[in-house]
């Protein structure tokens, strides 16, 4: 009877490692979402403020210049 009570702790002791493993495994996912989540919101104010502060004003100094281009165009002819 010894024996089959060895095995049946050995198998309660297996039976109890996924458990951890699984709640260490979710605590190691849990804390890379979190290292994910804080670099991609630093990433992408970055990638506003750069939009907000560089592109945009040359963009608009663009199509400033191609306006007053146009305003300095001959009036077409009308037939």
């Amino acid at each position: 009877m010894s024996a089959v009570e060895g095995e049946g702790a050995a198998l309660l002791a297996v039976a109890g490692a996924p458990k951890v493993w699984r709640r260490r495994l979710r605590s190691i996912l849990l804390a890379l979402m979190a290292q994910y989540t804080i670099v991609t919101l630093i990433v992408g104010l970055s990638v506003a403020g750069i939009l907000r502060y560089v592109v945009t004003p040359q963009l608009v100094a663009k199509f400033e210049a191609i306006e007053a281009a146009l305003k300095r165009l001959p009036a077409p002819l009308r037939g």
